[in-house]
């Protein structure tokens, strides 16, 4: 399906905790129904992932799974979603990958019997496609290796299946360096949204045969790697801001092709997608400072559905091992979202969340629901995801034009300068056929064209 309207009819509708399109999964989980949720997310210490390894990798999951679950019962949560997010090895040693869903999802079991902590377990599948150079996005090993790693997942216990894909990095690591709009409309516009197209008609094949949940998808690799490298001072921030519009047009492919959340907690993009679907979306913010920094605190907390902590390693800290203390973390920050939603009162934090972000940076303001909600519109008025990408490209630009001239949002001449340029551009390269002219002469070496289709 391709969405031609949008799911609320305000951005003001758009709340924390409820969701146009509940979704039932796991054991008895129910998102975007009225509550906020914990996503805890853990990742081993550092070691070899590896055969050799197996058995400590399994203890490594088993007492971090077991903490982690041992907390939300304590603390009398009412659900959780526990995300086992794979590193590239878990994903290309199927059978480690495969063991850490069964012995995460038989945990998760044995807690629902014994304490009635209602879970769900999502699996994110690594893109190893990225391994080779250029990569194969359609054919080859490692593409059959990835989808058989989605299969063998849901067959263990997942209840959700996640990638954060690539498609279209190879161009876009470059063209952000260079600051190269044709580059990035080339990455975001054509070759992002061609890759999502295959690989989640892929994934919801996966999920139907097995009767399980196609979740979402993440612009981590795009929109996230933008925003550090602005922080770094490699790129204007204005770039990242504008990036991160446009990276949300290949993740709302995936709900086109069957998906149906919640989204990935890194995708900030979440607030466009919800705006668009009205399903339940994961985002993350302060309480993922474990795993990265960013602009979006609180403000990523106004309309979600899932509260996650990203990712943090099993190391021991003064109180417990990482991973307890943050889904403690989170819990206590859902409490109060729901506490709100109990009292009447979730508008009143909602606004709070929004205010004390939204004109402290242009990431901020990108992402909060207004914004998201604009994007959006600008969006489902287009057909093509090119012009789509374009458009919210665009949107993005007068949003940020827009907050400079009401003296809301302080950026440096410079930024206003780079603002200015980018308009100009992402107006001037106003189809494939320019953007390719224009972009292939610099970047047809990265990529593969056949593996997109082209």
């Amino acid at each position: 399906m391709v969405y031609d309207s949008l799911a609320y009819n305000s951005s003001g509708e758009m709340l924390f905790g409820k969701a146009i399109h509940p979704l039932s999964c796991g054991s008895d989980l129910v998102l975007g129904d009225g509550l906020v949720f914990p996503e805890v997310n853990f990742t081993l210490p550092i070691m070899q992932v590896n055969e050799d390894n197996r058995a400590k990798i399994l203890k490594q999951y088993e007492d971090m799974v077991g903490t982690v679950l041992n907390r939300l019962a304590i603390l009398q949560v009412p659900g959780a979603v526990i995300e086992f997010e794979h590193a590239p090895q878990m994903t290309e040693y199927l059978d480690i990958g495969g063991d850490i869903t069964a012995l995460t999802k038989q945990l998760m079991d044995d807690c629902y019997q014994k304490h009635g902590l209602k879970t769900a377990l999502r699996a994110t599948i690594c893109d190893i496609r990225e391994k080779e150079r250029p990569p194969k996005m359609r054919t080859g090993e490692l593409v059959q290796r990835m989808f058989e790693s989605f299969r063998l997942g849901a067959v263990k216990g997942a209840d959700l299946l996640s990638i954060e894909s690539t498609g279209g990095k190879e161009v876009n690591d470059r063209a952000l360096m260079e600051a190269n709009l044709p580059g990035l409309l080339l990455s975001l516009g054509i070759l992002a949204p061609r890759d999502m197209h295959f690989l989640w008609n892929e994934i919801n094949k996966i999920a139907a045969d097995e009767n399980v949940i196609a979740a979402g998808d993440s612009a981590c690799a795009f929109a996230n790697t933008a925003m550090i490298l602005a922080d770094q001072g490699y790129i204007p921030n204005v770039l990242a801001a504008v990036v991160r519009a446009m990276s949300a047009v290949r993740s709302l492919v995936a709900f086109e092709e069957g998906a149906v959340g919640p989204s990935k907690d890194c995708a900030y993009e979440g607030p466009v997608i919800k705006a668009i679907t009205g399903y339940p979306i994961s985002m993350e913010g302060k309480s993922a400072a474990c795993a990265h920094f960013s602009h979006m605190g609180n403000i990523a907390m106004a309309v979600t559905d899932l509260w996650s902590n990203e990712s943090v390693q099993n190391v021991k800290l003064l109180s417990g091992f990482a991973p307890e203390v943050f889904a403690e973390v989170l819990t206590y920050d859902c409490r109060l979202m729901n506490e709100a939603v109990a009292e009447g009162d979730e508008d009143i934090i909602r606004k709070l969340l929004i205010k004390s972000d939204e004109y402290k940076s242009v990431h901020a303001l990108i992402v909060s629901p207004d914004s998201s909600y604009q994007i959006a519109q600008a969006i489902v008025a287009e057909k093509s995801d090119f012009e789509r990408t374009r458009q919210a490209g665009l949107t993005a630009c007068s949003i940020i034009e827009a907050a400079v001239q009401e003296n809301k949002l302080t950026l440096r001449d410079r930024e206003i300068t780079y603002l200015n340029r980018i308009e100009d551009e992402l107006t001037k390269y106003s189809s494939e056929e320019t953007v390719l002219e224009a972009a292939l002469p610099d970047y047809k070496d990265l990529f593969l064209s056949s593996e997109y289709g082209l």
